[in-house]
């Protein structure tokens, strides 16, 4: 075997509609992120956010959490977070369009780079509003798929295997986590209350939680073997390969369909199209069959200059340049690498989820949903002005009517999360709703954190920040008087309970609540006004 069958044999001239694809896909992504931090990093960790960013970088080192904003020329202000955001949208801007995929083979690894960087910068200040898989995920996936190279060379084998053993640690990841978790995926029930107890429902996952018994055993037990066997499939011939990550995507499609996990599933399915080959895409659209991937190898052998050889019945495609070819082998082996620790915690009866093994926070571990929570609590923030009365009183401000209007209490409504009965699940994926998102995690226990005390405070004050953050003001505008927090427990309306609605004259419910408890005696704002 001489040196041009070596070339030929790694490179995957049958991948270009896949690049093209993932790479457009993220930069749509990473857009997506730097908008979702424009808007929401000054007010929830910026120089007067809930937990402001310049304390947390005071407090923490280099090693514990390196950014660009330690740089004592850039240190942290909202409006340097904001520019980096601005610089961010425009890489991502020129990804998704195009420009650094036309150039040399080399200029999409600094553009996603120099994206990862920034991003990066953010979310290692960002502090429990960032402690999501989805982001460590996003970082990872911009690292790497620079090294997919340009139009002006073909995708190389060793990049495509190393996107394929990423979505392994996601979905087997994630698979193995619940197998090892939560009894109901053991005993196939848990989705007979996922759509119901998931963070942020849409208009769909109503009628999904409503399926019959069955359909929701047959979710389960689907999850379980596309999450535990056809990421292992992805590594077979094609079109094997190609089937396999079509049932990854499909699943993946049914969650966006059914919720909002922000660019979770997104990012799962971009991952995914490594696995796809060009022959399989212009199958789907009416084209041949493709043939079978293991007569590849016989036609490299036999002719590496020819279309069979490198571009897998689809024309010539340009043979990968050897330094190319050089630089690729030596960045996948350093992946390798780095990718230890997690090949060993897939297999740990102590396995971790959503976990870095480096500074950089590359070769990550993932998973989501171990434990399935079979209940749905929210917490309700409520505010009340005097119209004249000497005050609320304990008895009122301790009500625990579950309607909620009791005696001028009035409700802060969010953008996502569930509150207002009537209101209809929003859909809000891919962006990321970051403190819709905390507030689910407040209801299970999280609310003892400080983030939560000072949102309290900050509601109460009228803080014009954060009232951009949550829905429409109850109050117009003006400060409440006292402050409380109260918790409810969930669950969708009946199809019987909003028809009778209807019938008497009354707004269809979409959700009912019911088991009011006090989480947080009401707080008299006023004095703290005052002084």
């Amino acid at each position: 075997m001489d040196l041009s069958q070596v070339i030929a044999l790694l490179t995957a001239g049958d991948y270009t509609i896949s690049r093209e694809i993932i790479q457009r896909g993220f930069g749509a992504l990473f857009f997506i992120a730097f908008l979702s931090a424009f808007n929401q990093f000054p007010a929830l960790l910026g120089e007067r956010g809930l937990t402001p960013a310049p304390r947390f970088i005071a407090l923490t080192t280099w090693a514990q959490a390196p950014s660009l904003f330690r740089w004592k020329r850039f240190s942290y202000s909202d409006r340097r977070l904001r520019i980096v955001c601005v610089v961010g949208m425009v890489l991502a801007a020129s990804a998704i369009i195009g420009l650094p995929q036309a150039g040399p083979a080399w200029v999409p690894i600094p553009v996603f780079l120099a994206m990862w960087g920034l991003y990066f910068s953010v979310v290692s200040i960002g502090q429990r509003f960032y402690g999501f898989g989805w982001e460590s995920l996003l970082l990872e996936a911009g690292f790497l798929i620079g090294f997919l190279g340009s139009a002006e060379v073909a995708p190389t084998l060793p990049m495509i295997l190393l996107l394929r053993w990423f979505v392994v640690r996601v979905e087997f990841g994630a698979g193995m986590i619940k197998m090892r978790g939560d009894a109901s995926w053991r005993d196939l029930t848990a989705m007979d209350y996922h759509h119901q107890t998931q963070p942020m429902p849409n208009p769909v996952s109503r009628r999904a939680h409503f399926m019959p018994g069955w359909w929701h055993k047959g979710e389960t037990l689907g999850s379980h073997i596309v999450q535990l066997a056809a990421p292992w499939l992805l590594f077979l011939p094609q079109p094997i390969a190609s089937f396999a990550a079509a049932s990854i995507i499909i699943t993946q499609l049914a969650l966006v369909v059914t919720g909002n996990y922000a660019w979770l599933n997104w990012a799962t399915i971009l991952l995914a199209c490594s696995g796809i080959s060009d022959t399989f895409f212009r199958w789907i659209v009416g084209g041949p069959f493709p043939g079978w991937g293991w007569n590849t190898v016989g036609s490299i052998l036999s002719d590496p200059t020819g279309a069979e050889a490198a571009g897998g019945g689809v024309g010539p495609v340009s043979p990968v340049p050897l330094w190319w070819l050089i630089v690729v082998i030596v960045f996948v082996a350093w992946q390798c690498w780095l990718n230890v620790p997690a090949l060993r915690n897939l297999f740990s009866s102590q396995q971790l989820m959503n976990a870095s093994f480096n500074r950089l926070g590359l070769g990550n571990a993932y998973g989501a949903f171990g434990s399935m929570t079979e209940t749905r609590e929210e917490i309700i923030i409520e505010g009340w002005i005097s119209d004249g009365a000497d005050s609320a009183g304990d008895d009122d401000a301790d009500n625990d009517d579950a309607d909620g209007a009791d005696d001028g209490w009035r409700e802060y409504a969010f953008k996502g999360k569930p509150g207002d009965v009537h209101r209809r699940a929003p859909v809000v994926a891919p962006y990321h709703l970051r403190l819709d998102w905390l507030m689910w995690f407040a209801a299970l226990g999280d609310y003892r954190q400080s983030w939560f005390t000072e949102l309290l405070r900050r509601i109460g004050t009228g803080d014009a920040q954060i009232r951009r953050l949550i829905g429409p003001d109850p109050f117009a505008g003006r400060a409440p008087d006292l402050i409380r927090a109260r918790v409810f427990t969930y669950r969708y309306a009946t199809r019987t309970e909003r028809r009778d609605a209807a019938a008497a004259g009354q707004p269809r419910p979409w959700w009912v609540r019911s088991d009011p408890r006090i989480l947080v005696r009401p707080i008299d704002l006023r004095t703290e006004r005052q002084s």
